[in-house]
């Protein structure tokens, strides 16, 4: 089976699409917009990009981060919902399930910390995937991370490294 797991931003969306059977990553990357672009044609260049990955990929399921809005920071929230919004959109359309776990989970379940750093989860990544380099942005280890995330907390799957 095929996880997709997306990071969504407005300027970058990282992914990551691994087969379950084995934790091998099939394909991993970023979707940019240009922060002087309309945001209709950013959420469009978005939405459009994530419907192609799942068009040419076929995932069984797509894993979202759940939205945490810090209440010093709600345009960031607002901005970040748009994006996973189109994302949500692309799921619907193209009759993908999708999960959503808030970022605690997801590091708790890769890293076994609920807090840890974008780094310690980066570092975690390249352990499990056996990479040579890190996952660079990270963007691209947060959407492995949801991945990974998804085969242990609903397949009773031991995270080794």
């Amino acid at each position: 089976m095929r996880i997709l797991g997306i990071d969504p931003g407005l300027q970058t969306t990282g992914y990551g699409i691994i087969e379950d059977r084995n934790l091998k990553i099939v394909e991993a990357g970023v979707i940019k917009t240009a922060a002087n672009t309309p945001i209709q044609n950013r959420l469009k260049k978005i939405f459009d990009s994530v419907s192609d990955i799942i068009e040419e990929h076929k995932p069984a399921v797509l894993v979202l981060e759940k939205i945490y809005s810090h209440y010093k920071h709600p345009t960031t929230a607002i901005l970040m919902g748009h994006a996973r919004a189109v994302i949500c959109l692309a799921c619907g359309i193209n009759g993908v399930n999708l999960i959503s776990y808030p970022s605690t989970k997801i590091k708790k379940a890769v890293t076994g910390n609920g807090h840890a750093s974008k780094q310690q989860v980066q570092r975690m990544v390249q352990n499990l995937f056996k990479l040579k380099n890190l996952p660079d942005p990270v963007d691209v280890s947060d959407a492995l991370a949801m991945t990974v995330a998804y085969c242990y907390l609903n397949k009773g799957r031991g995270i080794r490294a």
